[in-house]
């Protein structure tokens, strides 16, 4: 639409589709030989930061250049998705990778070589995108947490998650009150920092498992990168 996507990359996006290797095929241009020359430098830190939180957000922790558009889909998935209720503005590619994850349909990559100053001028504001669609991936994380690993199966990697975030808010307390006892009494008591080390690594901890479950529980839906 925007003249950014070569024509001759469309086999290899259909071809993954068309062989049954995958229900969706999307482009990846960042991890083209020199797609750090080729793409604006705030396009690709603020494509690569969304690539990270979508992979997080939608379980797909293969895939990257979560906002492009250059796809194809198979005749099943597009059934399965309910497209009445998908999100319509630049979040969609985002929207549509949570919706397949839940419906277990199989992602794969194809990378492809970036294109840019043709003359068509996208209208996308990638600072504000970044905060919008951002947020957006977090609601999108707790929708496929419930729909997937609560209501249809569940799967321990919730209680993880649930205690990762519940020592995060813990240590942000801590924190708060090691500051404050540091500025009234000028030093840190030793019981406040035991617990902020504690809450933290256990926190963290907990996240990092979350991840990995979520990496296994889906690695069969990760169709390897085509270069």
């Amino acid at each position: 639409g925007d003249g950014q996507m070569d024509p001759i990359d469309l086999p290899r996006i259909m071809d993954p589709v068309v062989e049954d290797e995958c229900d969706y095929s999307k482009a990846n241009r960042l991890h083209s030989g020199e797609a750090y020359k080729k793409i604006p430098r705030v396009r690709y830190f603020g494509n690569s930061m969304l690539s990270l939180l979508t992979k997080i957000a939608s379980g797909y922790w293969h895939i990257a250049d979560s906002q492009t558009g250059y796809t194809a889909i198979n005749k099943k998935a597009l059934k399965a998705i309910d497209w009445q209720t998908m999100y319509k503005r630049y979040g969609q590619p985002n929207d549509l990778l949570v919706k397949l994850n839940v419906y277990r349909f199989r992602v794969k990559d194809v990378i492809t070589e970036p294109v840019y100053n043709v003359g068509e001028q996208s209208k996308l504001n990638i600072k504000k995108a970044v905060f919008t669609i951002g947020w957006l991936l977090v609601k999108l994380f707790f929708w496929r947490m419930k729909e997937k690993y609560i209501i249809r199966d569940f799967h321990p990697l919730v209680l993880f998650y649930g205690m990762g975030f519940i020592f995060f808010f813990a240590t942000v307390g801590f924190f708060s009150r090691l500051i404050y006892m540091w500025i009234q009494l000028g030093y840190a008591p030793e019981l406040t920092t035991l617990a902020l080390l504690f809450s933290f690594g256990f926190g963290l901890q907990s996240i990092f498992f979350a991840f990995w479950f979520d990496m296994e529980s889906n690695r069969h839906l990760n169709r390897k990168t085509s270069y």
